[in-house]
């Protein structure tokens, strides 16, 4: 994947809010939301490239009522238009029932972790961590540096640290609980080589399940304009 998204935002800009976290059985699952790769960048007919109240009032004169989203997704680099209702009668917090963040999307692609050689044994073989499938995409701590995952590894020795595994086989993310352990009998605290940078990105899957927005029309610095291909 490249370093940056390389389809046209509609309405400019590289921001949105980041999509962490999808309650089972939420709005935000029901419609299919991907936590981690996905950014709402537009919801109805307002650009939503500044942290404000604005998603919020949408939400809630969308009660119960259908509500557009306009959703770039950092692993398909593409743009997608999302049918979603928000409630507060699906039994869970928010009425999305989604963790997000105004993040900027424009390197979200770079800062994933490539595991690499796991050794028999290890605590990252007992996590079930997979050779050179799974890339770390996240923790319950915000990841952005180089060295962020291996400060939070030193930090949680001998403590059970929760992940957020991406799997490039099964085009799947799930939580993975890891106790790094300087006694397991072999290197490292996980007993696995990580890999970071260009050559360890998480490769673009090889067909697009979501449709592109029409990339000839040129989009509009405007905060309100037309949601395409909705």
């Amino acid at each position: 994947m490249g370093g940056s998204q390389s389809v046209e935002i509609p309405g400019g800009g590289t921001e949105g809010y980041h999509v962490l976290k999808v309650q089972e059985n939420s709005p935000g699952s029901r419609a299919g939301l991907e936590p981690y790769f996905d950014f709402i960048i537009a919801a109805g007919n307002t650009r939503l490239n500044e942290m404000n109240d604005d998603l919020k009032d949408i939400l809630k004169s969308h009660l119960d009522k259908q509500l557009k989203l306009l959703v770039y997704n950092s692993k398909h680099q593409n743009v997608r238009c999302v049918e979603i209702v928000p409630s507060n009668n699906w039994n869970g917090q928010g009425l999305l029932g989604v963790s997000i963040r105004f993040a900027s999307f424009e390197s979200a692609n770079e800062n994933v972790w490539h595991i690499l050689d796991v050794a028999p044994n290890s605590p990252a073989s007992v996590a079930g961590l997979q050779s050179y499938s799974d890339y770390i995409i996240g923790a319950d701590s915000f990841l952005q540096d180089t060295d962020d995952i291996f400060n939070l590894i030193q930090t949680y020795e001998s403590k059970p640290l929760k992940l957020f595994v991406y799997n490039s086989e099964t085009d799947c993310c799930r939580e993975v609980t890891i106790v790094p352990n300087s006694h397991w009998g072999g290197s490292g605290l996980l007993g696995c080589d990580i890999g970071y940078g260009y050559l360890h990105r998480i490769p673009k899957p090889k067909s697009n399940q979501y449709p592109l927005t029409d990339q000839n029309k040129q989009p509009s610095t405007a905060k309100h304009f037309e949601t395409p291909g909705c």
